[in-house]
């Protein structure tokens, strides 16, 4: 695992790199480890280096690994599409959903969520490329969506996460970057308000963190190549 310490030791560089190059402080930007269809061993090692906050996608998964890893203090962020009958064990055993895209789920997170924890942060997905196979609300809906969402009583509604369509345009990447921020803007403007943008992966986290990124997501650049299909 001597490999993980040594890729987060990259990752976290190219954000100081990245923030450095846009005259933002590294510390607003916040690395959230993806470590869907990777071991409890391989987060574990990534806890040992100091890392708290990782993601999951698959909720099975994700709930065994927490069992596992009961005696670590770390903070899970369920960042996959979520279907209306996973979403109890997510309201019930995560700190953050990155992923919503509808207000059904929504509610049932909200409605699922034990009294006993604090309320469930959540960000709103985003389809800001308009892929028809991708989830995410489209631009146009999330205002409407955000307003329910912010009326829920046992969800914080923080910000708005978007994957946008991989490119090696690094220009295009900034584009769509930029056009998650003006959208937070203008919800805020309008009375919102929501302090995070949950954007960025491994191949793109400069752009990202250049257009007003504070999440970054990283699995690859720590653990290596997915070894399930996503």
């Amino acid at each position: 695992m001597t490999s993980i310490a040594a890729n987060l030791q990259a990752v976290h560089a190219r954000i100081a790199a990245a923030c450095a190059a846009c005259g933002r402080d590294a510390a607003a930007v916040r690395l959230l480890a993806v470590s869907k269809t990777w071991t409890a061993a391989a987060v574990r090692a990534a806890a040992a280096c100091g890392e708290r906050a990782f993601g999951e996608s698959y909720v099975q998964e994700a709930v065994a690994k927490m069992s596992e890893l009961a005696d670590l203090d770390l903070a899970w962020h369920f960042i996959g599409p979520l279907q209306s009958n996973k979403t109890r064990p997510v309201a019930e055993a995560f700190a953050w959903v990155h992923s919503i895209d509808r207000l059904k789920i929504a509610e049932r997170l909200s409605a699922q969520r034990p009294d006993r924890l604090p309320p469930l942060q959540v960000c709103i997905e985003v389809n800001v490329s308009g892929e028809a196979s991708k989830s995410g609300c489209a631009p146009a809906d999330v205002a409407a969506l955000a307003a329910a969402v912010a009326g829920l009583p046992r969800l914080r509604l923080r910000g708005l996460m978007a994957i946008p369509e991989p490119s090696d345009d690094a220009a295009l990447q900034r584009r769509r970057f930029a056009s998650l921020r003006t959208l937070r803007d203008t919800l805020n403007g309008a009375g919102f308000a929501l302090d995070t943008l949950s954007m960025g992966m491994s191949h793109d986290l400069e752009a990202a963190i250049a257009e007003g990124a504070n999440i970054v997501r990283v699995g690859t650049a720590i653990f290596g190549a997915r070894t399930k299909n996503d």
